[in-house]
């Protein structure tokens, strides 16, 4: 009887091995997303759970669903629990660039209430924010409120992320 010898190679091992490297790392994405949902201690899905710290930095804000971006920055506010800071629209156009004041913080339903001014006195503008679940706090959705004419425009605020886990 003639024994025959099969060839084998390693090849269909290695895109085992590969294969099941992918789908661990899959799962480990999708694990830790649902453990944002679910609202874990590195992830709030409640404004009211997230440290102060982490609304300091630089944010973008689109407004109306458009793709200009205004730069948001905020810090500590030095007279309350609360941030302050300032909204630059049109800052790719120095001579059209705009700046306001902001203040404001989580209020009691959870929401990210900021009051805007274009003179430092009166208030132009009302923010007005829910976190984004599965966000870990680097996206509020909400409606910004134009106090000269009521009009109301939803925005993005999304924190950029050069500035994560920066203090000012």
């Amino acid at each position: 009887m003639k024994m025959t010898t099969t060839k084998t190679t390693t090849k269909p091992m290695k895109k085992t091995a590969a294969t099941t490297a992918l789908l661990a790392a899959a799962l480990a994405v999708l694990s830790g997303c649902a453990s944002m949902r679910g609202g874990s201690a590195d992830c709030p899905t409640d404004a009211r759970d997230l440290p102060l710290e982490s609304l300091y930095g630089n944010w973008e804000a689109r407004f109306d669903n458009l793709p200009a971006v205004a730069v948001v920055q905020l810090g500590k506010h030095p007279d309350y629990d609360g941030v302050r800071g300032t909204i630059t629209r049109n800052g790719a156009n120095p001579a059209k660039a705009t700046v306001a004041q902001l203040a404001g913080d989580v209020d009691d339903e959870g929401a990210l209430s900021i009051d805007e001014s274009q003179d430092g006195r009166a208030i132009s503008g009302v923010w007005s924010g829910k976190l984004q679940t599965g966000s870990c706090g680097r996206e509020f959705r909400g409606t910004w409120r134009n106090a000269a004419d009521e009009s109301t425009h939803p925005f993005v605020l999304s924190k950029t992320v050069a500035q994560e886990g920066k203090k000012p």
